[in-house]
């Protein structure tokens, strides 16, 4: 008998959902820093970002009280990484673009797992392939987007570098590749897929800029 246990698919997903919660917690953060906004309106920030993909997802499947009123994980986390990344970025000199840069790296990272555990979510309540492709995108991109509405910038979604397609790619390799590998597998594919895919496009763009 193997002494190392593997963690459930389960243990897996909230996992991720904790590190997205992170991740984009630490991009708006970010994004607040750049806007000027004070410790309160970058934690808000911060905040509404981590959890509106997640809150749109369970409204939309009926999932109520949305995730992160059942459970506060996700709240002692956002709010702390916010804080943090907030006097951490105030201390990055202004200009030359490294804070944008680290936000969108960041961004890349949450999208994928963000989109990953909406997909999970909808395959869970037994939607179909197209259903849950687009409740993983939903569940990707809404957090960029209030972030980016709360800062008064157009969304991301809405501009040319196919941030809702990498989504909506990535979460259909998931579902594809679980028809052919383990699901641990499936979701460090789709991952890899999205991460990388977002990271060359935003180097691209970093670079012409």
């Amino acid at each position: 008998m193997s002494l190392l246990t593997l963690p459930s698919l389960d243990s897996i997903l909230i996992i991720l959902t904790v590190i997205a919660t992170a991740v984009m917690a630490a991009s708006a953060a970010l994004q607040g820093v750049r806007q000027g906004f004070d410790p309160f309106g970058t934690t808000v920030l911060a905040v509404v970002t981590a959890v509106g993909g997640g809150t749109f997802r369970d409204m939309l499947v009926g999932s109520t009280p949305v995730f992160w009123l059942n459970d506060m994980t996700y709240l002692s986390v956002a709010i702390p990484i916010g804080l943090l990344t907030y006097f951490l970025g105030s201390k990055l000199e202004a200009g030359g673009g490294h804070r944008l840069t680290i936000l969108l790296y960041l961004d890349a990272i949450g999208l994928a797992l963000f989109t990953l555990v909406g997909v999970e979510v909808a395959l869970a309540h037994e939607l179909s392939f197209l259903p849950a492709v687009i409740l993983g995108c939903t569940t990707g991109v809404v957090g960029g987007m209030l972030r980016d509405l709360l800062c008064g910038q157009q969304p991301v979604i809405l501009k040319q570098d196919l941030y809702a397609t990498i989504s909506l790619l990535g979460g259909g390799v998931f579902i594809i590749a679980l028809d052919y590998t383990p699901p641990e597998l499936s979701l460090t594919i789709a991952f890899l897929f999205m991460v990388i895919f977002r990271f060359i496009v935003i180097f691209q763009k970093r670079k012409v800029t």
